[in-house]
Protein backbone atom coordinates (compact mmCIF):
# COMPACT_ATOMS: atom_id res chain seq x y z
CA UNK A 1 0.00 0.00 0.00
CA UNK A 2 1.29 3.37 -0.56
CA UNK A 3 1.95 5.66 2.52
CA UNK A 4 -0.43 8.46 0.96
CA UNK A 5 -3.44 5.82 0.25
CA UNK A 6 -2.52 5.15 4.28
CA UNK A 7 -2.42 8.84 5.46
CA UNK A 8 -5.76 9.50 3.83
CA UNK A 9 -7.56 6.02 5.28
CA UNK A 10 -6.49 7.71 8.94
CA UNK A 11 -7.40 10.92 7.64
CA UNK A 12 -11.32 9.57 7.98
CA UNK A 13 -10.29 6.66 10.74
CA UNK A 14 -9.28 8.02 14.12
CA UNK A 15 -9.30 4.53 16.29
CA UNK A 16 -6.06 2.78 16.76
CA UNK A 17 -3.58 0.67 18.73
CA UNK A 18 -0.25 1.45 19.09
CA UNK A 19 2.83 -0.81 19.58
CA UNK A 20 5.73 0.17 21.17
CA UNK A 21 8.65 -2.22 22.76
CA UNK A 22 9.08 -2.59 26.21
CA UNK A 23 12.72 -2.51 27.50
CA UNK A 24 12.93 -6.31 27.28
CA UNK A 25 11.76 -6.27 23.51
CA UNK A 26 8.71 -7.77 24.28
CA UNK A 27 5.35 -6.04 22.75
CA UNK A 28 3.34 -3.00 24.70
CA UNK A 29 -0.37 -2.25 23.14
CA UNK A 30 -2.41 0.74 23.82
CA UNK A 31 -5.65 2.07 22.36
CA UNK A 32 -5.27 5.48 20.76
CA UNK A 33 -6.92 8.64 18.73
CA UNK A 34 -5.01 9.68 15.90
CA UNK A 35 -4.84 12.01 13.09
CA UNK A 36 -2.48 13.25 10.73
CA UNK A 37 -0.93 17.12 10.32
CA UNK A 38 0.96 17.02 6.53
CA UNK A 39 2.78 13.88 6.42
CA UNK A 40 2.75 12.59 10.17
CA UNK A 41 0.28 10.42 11.89
CA UNK A 42 -0.37 12.16 15.23
CA UNK A 43 -1.08 11.00 18.95
CA UNK A 44 -1.59 13.17 21.90
CA UNK A 45 -0.02 11.09 25.02
CA UNK A 46 0.73 12.68 28.98
CA UNK A 47 4.04 12.61 29.71
CA UNK A 48 3.99 10.18 32.27
CA UNK A 49 2.48 7.26 29.94
CA UNK A 50 4.69 4.35 29.65
CA UNK A 51 4.69 4.61 26.04
CA UNK A 52 6.65 7.82 25.94
CA UNK A 53 9.44 6.05 27.75
CA UNK A 54 9.77 3.20 25.29
CA UNK A 55 9.35 5.42 22.36
CA UNK A 56 12.17 7.44 23.89
CA UNK A 57 14.65 4.25 23.93
CA UNK A 58 13.01 2.62 20.94
CA UNK A 59 11.12 4.83 18.33
CA UNK A 60 10.18 1.95 16.33
CA UNK A 61 6.00 1.95 16.18
CA UNK A 62 3.38 0.76 14.42
CA UNK A 63 -0.35 1.23 14.29
CA UNK A 64 -3.35 -0.94 13.20
CA UNK A 65 -5.55 2.08 12.36
CA UNK A 66 -9.33 0.83 11.91
CA UNK A 67 -12.96 2.34 11.68
CA UNK A 68 -15.21 3.63 14.53
CA UNK A 69 -17.42 1.09 14.24
CA UNK A 70 -14.68 -1.60 14.92
CA UNK A 71 -15.53 -3.89 12.17
CA UNK A 72 -14.15 -3.59 8.21
CA UNK A 73 -11.20 -2.32 6.16
CA UNK A 74 -8.21 -1.44 8.56
CA UNK A 75 -4.42 -0.71 7.88
CA UNK A 76 -1.37 -0.99 9.71
CA UNK A 77 1.32 1.37 9.35
CA UNK A 78 5.16 1.33 10.44
CA UNK A 79 7.54 3.74 11.47
CA UNK A 80 9.71 6.43 13.29
CA UNK A 81 8.31 8.46 16.27
CA UNK A 82 9.16 11.57 17.95
CA UNK A 83 8.06 13.53 21.05
CA UNK A 84 6.75 17.02 20.84
CA UNK A 85 6.87 17.90 24.55
CA UNK A 86 5.39 21.04 26.23
CA UNK A 87 5.34 24.00 25.49
CA UNK A 88 6.10 23.34 21.81
CA UNK A 89 3.39 20.68 21.75
CA UNK A 90 0.97 23.61 22.70
CA UNK A 91 -0.35 24.57 19.19
CA UNK A 92 0.25 21.56 17.97
CA UNK A 93 -2.31 20.01 20.28
CA UNK A 94 -4.70 22.63 19.81
CA UNK A 95 -4.54 21.55 15.80
CA UNK A 96 -5.06 17.83 17.11
CA UNK A 97 -8.19 19.09 18.78
CA UNK A 98 -9.46 20.72 16.24
CA UNK A 99 -8.71 18.04 13.03
CA UNK A 100 -10.69 15.57 15.54
CA UNK A 101 -13.53 17.26 17.09
CA UNK A 102 -13.64 20.91 15.48
CA UNK A 103 -13.65 24.00 17.77
CA UNK A 104 -13.36 23.81 21.71
CA UNK A 105 -16.16 26.53 23.34
CA UNK A 106 -13.10 27.74 25.70
CA UNK A 107 -9.65 27.39 24.10
CA UNK A 108 -7.74 29.02 27.45
CA UNK A 109 -9.57 26.66 29.20
CA UNK A 110 -8.43 23.64 26.90
CA UNK A 111 -4.62 24.80 26.93
CA UNK A 112 -4.74 24.90 30.60
CA UNK A 113 -5.81 21.65 30.69
CA UNK A 114 -3.01 20.56 28.46
CA UNK A 115 -0.70 21.81 30.83
CA UNK A 116 -1.93 20.94 33.70
CA UNK A 117 -2.32 17.00 32.10
CA UNK A 118 1.17 17.20 30.94
CA UNK A 119 0.28 16.39 27.56
CA UNK A 120 2.37 16.00 24.54
CA UNK A 121 2.08 15.22 21.02
CA UNK A 122 3.79 11.60 19.37
CA UNK A 123 4.76 12.46 16.21
CA UNK A 124 4.69 9.18 13.24
CA UNK A 125 6.83 9.66 10.49
CA UNK A 126 5.14 6.28 8.04
CA UNK A 127 7.91 4.36 6.55
CA UNK A 128 5.82 1.02 5.42
CA UNK A 129 1.44 0.64 5.16
CA UNK A 130 -0.45 -2.37 4.36
CA UNK A 131 -2.41 -4.20 3.76
CA UNK A 132 -3.93 -3.39 0.27
CA UNK A 133 -5.55 -6.70 -0.05
CA UNK A 134 -8.25 -8.28 3.02
CA UNK A 135 -6.75 -11.41 3.72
Amino acid sequence: MEIAKALDYIRQNHMAVLLTRRRDGSPQMSPVTVDVHGDQVVISCRETAYKVGHIRRDPQVSLCVFPDRWLGRWVQVDGRATIQSLPDALEPLVEYYRGLRGEHPDWDDYRAAMVRDQRLLIRIDVERAGPDVAG
